[in-house]
This record gives C-alpha cells, structure tokens and sequence, in this order.
C-alpha cells in the first residue's frame, strides 16, 4: 500500500509524537495509519507500507489493543486477522483519557490516600502532609471533573471547551485593564 506524501507526513508526525507521549513510535504510527485509511488492514500490509518488522508490528498491535484503541475485524474472503480503529476522533480521545487514569492517576490516588490514612503520617513533617494532601485533592477533584466531562456527548463536550475558552479570553481581558 502506498502512502501520498500527505499521508506519510501525518504517520511520521504523529510516530513522533507517540515518543513525547510516552508511546512507542512503532505504536503510534500504527495507529496513524489505522486511522487515515479507514479501513481494517492485517498485520503484514501495515508492516510493508511502515516498512517495520512482522514482529514489531504483531507486539504494537497488541499495544494498542490493550489500550482498546484498535480491534480485531475481520474481511470476506481474507482469513487473516485485520485491524481498525474508530474515526470518531473524540471516542479516540475519550478512550486514551480513561486508559491514562487507569494506568496513570488512579494508582496514584491509591498511594496518596493510603499515605494520609497510615498510622504514622500524623508524625511526618507538615509541609509533607500539606503537600502529599494537597496532591490527593488536587487529583480528587481533576478526575472528578474529568469523569463528569468524559459522561457527555461529543458536541456538549465541544460546546464547553469553546466556552472555557471564551472565557478565559474574557478574564485576560479584564485582567489587563
């Protein structure tokens, strides 16, 4: 399969990206592709047009399943396995937001709470306990929020993040006379 230039300009960009967001460049770039041509591939079409290893490509793949980013699909005809990610740009969105506070935010929440109720914290320097709190309640109320926006539906969602940031145009403005 072969790649416009345009094309292969958004894969490489976001391979890129991937590695700033902690993610595998192989990884993300799958998803890229995934993502552009609209329609299930196998694994050895993606590893030909990426120009990447069977083998990289078949460990990326269950990557991105474990993040429930792909799925398996299959095609008439074609016995081997293919695989397709959503279009919809804002269930990808949701679905990275909640696999990062699974694996990310809420065992820290975990640690932090369990810090605040041992025994001993009471005996810990206060500037620790103010800090190791403030952090769980700064955490607390983030994914409390965060929780609340990934319930709604994408263009809700849209229509409030064009309103915060009319607003936040709105308080600089008053900040500044």
């Amino acid at each position: 399969m072969e790649l416009t230039e345009h094309e292969r300009r958004f894969v490489l960009h976001w391979g890129e990206m991937g590695g700033r967001w902690g993610v595998n460049r192989t990884v993300a770039q799958i998803h890229a592709l995934l993502f552009i041509v609209a329609r299930p591939l196998p694994a050895e079409v993606i590893a030909e047009t990426l120009e990447v290893a069977r083998s990289n490509v078949s460990n990326s793949l269950k990557e991105l399943q474990g993040w429930n980013l792909i799925r398996l699909s299959h095609v008439m005809g074609d016995r081997r396995d293919h695989y397709e990610t959503s279009g919809d740009v804002w269930e990808l969105f949701r679905t990275i937001v909640r696999g990062r506070k699974q694996r990310e935010i809420d065992p820290t929440v975990a640690v932090l709470r369990e810090l605040c109720d041992a025994p001993g914290f009471a005996k810990e320097s206060p500037e620790f306990r103010k800090r190791v709190a403030g952090t769980l309640d700064f955490l607390e109320v983030l994914t409390a929020w965060s929780d609340e926006m990934l319930r709604l539906p994408p263009d809700t969602l849209a229509k409030i993040l064009k309103t915060g940031a009319g607003v936040q145009k709105l308080l600089r403005k008053s900040a500044a006379k």
